[in-house]
């Protein structure tokens, strides 16, 4: 596989297969992800692997606590100890996210309005879709803006590799609402953020929401070219 071939069937999978990964596999895979580049070499991250009853309790943990505690993933900002959006949520990037969030829904057979079917819906965030990887990534808290960026390139270094691996992943942002829980449970020290969670395996054809597609802007509508021609 090209190195296009993956970014261009790189995508967020929310339906995976039970067929197993081997750890030797996600070995390989953070290997040579983490030759990422970072500012002086930091090399900020630092990865949690869910497998097997690990990642099992954790979700049964949070599905528990999350139906305790709503209220927790009802910020219109905050990801657990950081804040992810600016509030309001200015345009183009609410209706974007409208969209996407919309997209998604409708392969669940989710409509507008149906706040329980929406709530079901994002749970499935908390059994990592299904796959048999979980990942946890934390970072320093001393850290700043510039060792996040760096962070964003090992992630998608992981996803694109994952590709040449025969794998799919997705992302996710939703784990850190519950980071005080991930904490305790993967006895992460109070010096770490979470940063997120990811899932990674085989995508499942047969799920419902495979066939999702996001949209991807235009050329023109991101580039401007500074050039005497």
């Amino acid at each position: 596989m090209t190195v296009t071939e993956a970014v261009l069937s790189r995508r967020s999978v929310r339906g995976f297969s039970d067929r197993p990964v081997s750890r030797a596999m996600v070995a390989d895979i953070l290997t040579i992800a983490a030759r990422a580049p970072s500012g002086v070499n930091h090399q900020p991250w630092r990865v949690h692997v869910l497998t097997g009853a690990i990642k099992d309790e954790l979700s049964r943990k949070v599905l528990a606590l999350r139906d305790l505690e709503p209220d927790r993933e009802t910020h219109p900002t905050r990801f657990g100890e950081y804040d992810y959006y600016p509030a309001p949520l200015p345009e183009p990037y609410l209706s974007r996210r409208r969209k996407v969030g919309w997209d998604l829904y409708q392969y669940l057979g989710v409509v507008k309005g149906d706040r329980a079917g929406t709530w079901r819906a994002s749970g499935r965030n908390y059994a990592f879709f299904g796959a048999p990887v979980g990942m946890i990534f934390t970072i320093d808290k001393t850290l700043e803006q510039g060792s996040w960026l760096d962070y964003g390139m090992f992630i998608q270094s992981i996803m694109l590799v994952a590709r040449e691996f025969g794998l799919d992943s997705c992302a996710q942002g939703a784990w850190c609402h519950y980071y005080d829980v991930i904490r305790e449970h993967l006895a992460i020290p109070p010096t770490r953020m979470v940063v997120c969670g990811m899932s990674l395996g085989y995508a499942d054809p047969d799920a419902p929401t495979d066939p999702l597609r996001t949209e991807r802007m235009a050329l023109h509508e991101f580039v401007t070219f500074h050039d005497d021609t």
